[in-house]
């Protein structure tokens, strides 16, 4: 092993093993290599393997530490298969099954994964009678998780829920009651009894806490600004009265809350261990000068931190760009362009667009498909593959084609409406006996399953009828509203996100917002329909696509050579979810604005659009910019080309009136477009044998002044055709002149 490729304090931490150790490890310091060096470091000085723990959060992320050790101890021939390199979880099912006998648990427990949590709720709503539609199994077993996560009993809940005169929780308390039943009588836990019961065990049994802390003679933990309390509690556990534990993590990362994360325990670490060194990693081998110190300006906003201040070893590097756009397709197509015209230049280039939520995929995804560029979307799904947009489209065409099965099928208990897995049953065989469609058999109504669930089969005929009488009046964005109505899938679905902090709610706004913007380029229902089917086929991850879509969440711990950071908008980073509530969950939002900053290596674009399309509402509304922009020095941030204003520049934008959006160009209400007009119709009405009316009106428009949402403020200098095909010449600022065709050049009056 070299501890020569190590800089100064990362072999600082790496020799220093004895004792309590907190490394505050900046964005791209290079701290898994700090933890593996530590580990290869030991087993070389005669430390058994067997007697190291180190803990991270990730299968993929232990897998790499393990190699990485094998890797460093090959040339001295060193052992390291008994090291125990393990998630937090796996760690502590193996600790449990060992150990069980101490807690009355059998040593064959099962573990419990997602489906069987859920499977366990609604068997537990069978026992109280109570409807899965009131307490939506997914939801019950997310606020489960919650309150173990947070160390709340189900005595403590109930006395919570007393307090508040809240029928539902105190129903949600003895569905927690009956679960935790439920799973002791068939000797099982779920994943957040891994890591309560393994607490329980060190902490109320002595003498195996004992043996254990005998066994690791030396703890690593990865990312310890993602414990929760019950994980931090197991490492001072661990660490016992050797305490040699070391902690690696970086605060100004804690970006995960609303699982239980708390980002002061890195600063309770140095409570808990009083005597721990803290050594700093702040040689960043990713991004440039100006990325780093555009990021510590924005998080230095934060309370609490340590502090550090990073050094960038690629030098200094451009300014950020900031672009502002006149709406959410403009942001959309000004960064495709930019994408599409660094691999151009660059096949090799690894690029990102971040955004913080989801649903703001959905303009990327098309803007990049109609340049060309192949793209993945990282952590989910393509927007038009996720669940709810599916369910959503689903019953448009079951409106339209009601024999539709495989549409029927997907809706007919979304949202749920008591139709179970034995009613659906019954129906598939009545239909094949009849050789009729599952709808003929509904409307025939002579399909009786019992008296309540007859009625359900009703309802949702009398449901579907009802929205058909009209729905062919109808445009696709009116459409969609009146069945996001109707069904009350909005409501139910935004319930959900409450509960299970998601954003599939905000995904069917932006499904809204994508058909008003289709039909107004003139797209028919038809063919929206045939978008939303065909762009799914061709989107499966693909690790050599150089292009990645993802949230700001998904994007931790990845790098990339560009970012472009978009939607830089109050009410969409920070959300509109903290914008109202504590301070803690704005600076939580200012972290994930800065993992996203810190993932760029050369070359980072901010972005953020004027008007955005708003569900339920006719037109754009103007939006505020992010007051995380404000944070960023002016020296280091500069107005990329076409952007409709400089950094600094914070007014508040009122809406226009006239102003329909940028996605058709003809109908844009700029007054350069209304003079084309003005000219287009004199040239319509003009003599055919006279060309003094066509000259004109070419004349008329030569030397105005222009903006382009990539090139940037340019004069025509001439035009060239007529009628669609009609070319204009541009002289831009600063990329000199260019000929574009008219009708899709974009242009503004400047």
């Amino acid at each position: 092993m070299h501890l020569e490729d190590l800089n100064e304090k990362q072999r600082e931490a790496v020799l220093a093993t004895e004792g309590p150790l907190l490394v505050l490890a900046g964005a791209g310091t290079g701290k898994t290599r700090v933890i593996t060096y530590r580990v290869a470091q030991l087993i070389e000085q005669g430390v058994p393997s067997s007697a190291i723990l180190a803990v991270t959060f990730t299968n993929k992320a232990a897998s790499v530490m393990k190699e990485r050790i094998r890797d460093l101890l090959r040339a001295s021939g060193r052992d390291a298969s008994d090291v125990w390199v393990s998630t937090f979880h796996s760690f502590c099912a193996r600790l449990l099954r060992r150990e069980a006998t101490h807690l009355g648990l059998a040593r064959d427990f099962a573990i419990y994964d997602d489906d069987d949590q859920t499977s366990a709720v609604k068997r537990a709503l069978q026992q109280l009678d109570l409807s899965s539609e009131d307490y939506p199994p997914r939801s019950v077993r997310a606020q489960i998780s919650h309150a173990k996560n947070h160390n709340i009993t189900p005595d403590e809940m109930e006395s919570e829920a007393a307090q508040m005169r809240d029928a539902a929780r105190q129903d949600v308390v003895k569905l927690y009651r009956v679960y935790e039943s439920i799973l002791e009588k068939a000797s099982a836990l779920d994943f957040d009894d891994l890591l309560l019961k393994a607490v329980d065990l060190l902490r109320n049994h002595p003498a195996v806490r004992a043996a254990w802390n005998s066994r690791f003679q030396y703890l690593m933990v990865d990312e310890f600004q993602d414990t929760n309390r019950s994980q931090a509690e197991l490492v001072r556990l661990l660490a016992g009265l050797r305490g040699n534990v070391c902690v690696v993590g970086d605060e100004d990362q804690s970006i995960y809350s609303w699982r239980g994360a708390r980002a002061g325990n890195l600063k309770r670490f140095t409570e808990d261990f009083p005597t721990a060194r803290l050594i700093r990693l702040e040689e960043n081998y990713r991004s440039t000068q100006a990325i780093l110190d555009a990021a510590a300006a924005v998080v230095k906003n934060n309370t609490e931190r340590l502090g550090k201040n990073l050094r960038a070893t690629l030098g200094p590097g451009d300014n950020l760009e900031f672009y502002e756009a006149q709406d959410s397709v403009a942001e959309a197509e000004y960064i495709s362009g930019q994408i599409s015209s660094i691999l151009r230049d660059d096949s090799d280039a690894r690029l990102a667009v971040l955004y913080r939520t989801g649903a703001q995929s959905r303009s990327f995804e098309e803007a990049l498909r109609r340049l060309a560029v192949r793209y993945r979307v990282v952590g989910g799904f393509s927007f038009y593959e996720r669940a709810e947009v599916r369910n959503a489209l689903a019953y448009i065409r079951l409106l339209f084609h009601p024999e539709d099965d495989v549409a029927l099928l997907r809706v007919l208990n979304v949202p749920p409406r008591g139709i179970g897995a034995t009613t659906v049953a019954t129906l598939e065989a009545r239909a094949r006996e009849a050789a009729q469609s599952l709808w003929q058999v509904i409307r025939a109504g002579e399909f009786t399953t019992g008296k309540r669930l007859s009625g359900a089969l009703n309802s949702f005929r009398e449901l579907i009828e009802g929205m058909q009488a009209n729905s062919k009046d109808l445009s696709p964005a009116e459409l969609i509203e009146k069945v996001l109505d109707r069904t009350a899938y909005l409501d139910w679905v935004e319930q959900q996100d409450n509960l299970e902090h998601t954003s599939r709610a905000d995904n069917l706004r932006e499904l809204a917002n994508a058909m008003a913007e289709a039909s107004e380029q003139g797209q028919t229902l038809e063919d929206i329909l045939d978008h939303a089917a065909l762009i799914s086929d061709s989107d499966e991850y693909d690790d050599t696509i150089p292009v990645s879509l993802m949230t700001l969440h998904s994007a931790k711990g990845l790098e990339f050579d560009a970012v472009f950071l978009a939607g830089l908008e109050e009410g969409l980073l920070p959300h509109s979810r903290s914008i109202n509530n504590s301070s803690a969950e704005i600076e939580e939002e200012r972290r994930l604005f800065y993992v996203g900053m810190t993932r760029a290596k050369k070359s980072l674009v901010l972005s953020r659009a004027i008007y955005r399309r708003t569900y339920g509402e006719e037109r754009l509304r103007a939006s505020l910019p992010s007051r995380f922009l404000a944070e960023i020095p002016t020296d280091l941030l500069k107005a990329a080309a076409g952007s409709l204003s400089e950094p600094g520049e914070t007014r508040r934008y009122e809406p226009d009136p006239d102003y329909v959006g940028s996605y058709d160009y003809r109908r844009r209400s700029s007054s350069y477009v209304r003079s084309t007009r003005t000219a287009s119709a004199a040239r319509s009405h003009a003599p055919s044998q006279s060309g003094q009316s066509t000259r004109a009106s070419r004349d008329s428009i030569v030397g105005t002044r222009v903006r382009h949402p990539k090139y940037g403020m340019g004069t025509i200098t001439g035009v060239e055709g007529e009628g669609e095909d009609r070319r204009l010449m541009v002289s831009f600022q600063d990329y000199g002149p260019k000929k574009l065709v008219e009708r899709y050049a974009n242009l503004q009056l400047a």
